[in-house]
C-alpha cells in the first residue's frame, strides 16, 4: 500500500454515508494536521540543506492552525465520550428496568417509549 492509497482509503472512509458526522469531522482533522505537519517538515529539511530560515509568518500560521485543529479534535472527542457515558447509562436503566418487568409489561414499557418516540419526531 503506498501513501497514496491511504490517503484515498481516509477520504473513502470520511465520505462513507454510513460515518457518524463526528468521526467524519476527526478523520478530516487528522488529515489536514498530518498535512500541515508534513509541510512543517519539508520547510525544516529545506532549511537545513539550503540554510534559508522558514519564514516565521508562515511557521506562525502553521503552528496556530495545528493548535486549533487539535482543540477542535479535543472537543469533539470529549463530546463522543460524555456521549458513551450516556448510552451505557441508558442501557443499565434498561437492564435494570427489563429486570423487573415481565414480558407483557416490557412490551408495553417498549410500546409506551416508541409512541413517545414518534411523537417527538412529528
Amino acid at each position: 500500500m503506498t501513501d497514496t492509497d491511504t490517503i484515498d482509503v481516509a477520504c473513502a472512509a470520511a465520505n462513507s454515508p454510513a460515518m457518524p458526522d463526528d468521526r467524519r469531522r476527526i478523520i478530516e482533522i487528522d488529515d489536514a494536521i498530518a498535512k500541515i505537519r508534513t509541510q512543517i517538515a519539508t520547510a525544516d529539511l529545506a532549511r537545513q540543506r539550503g540554510g534559508k530560515p522558514i519564514d516565521p509568518d508562515w511557521f506562525h500560521r502553521a503552528r496556530t492552525a495545528l493548535r486549533h485543529l487539535n482543540r477542535e479534535r479535543s472537543a469533539i472527542v470529549a463530546r463522543r465520550a460524555n456521549r458513551g457515558c450516556k448510552e451505557r447509562l441508558k442501557d443499565a436503566i434498561i437492564a435494570v428496568l427489563r429486570e423487573r418487568h415481565d414480558t407483557d409489561a416490557w412490551a408495553n414499557v417498549l410500546t409506551q417509549a416508541q409512541v413517545r418516540v414518534e411523537g417527538e419526531a412529528r
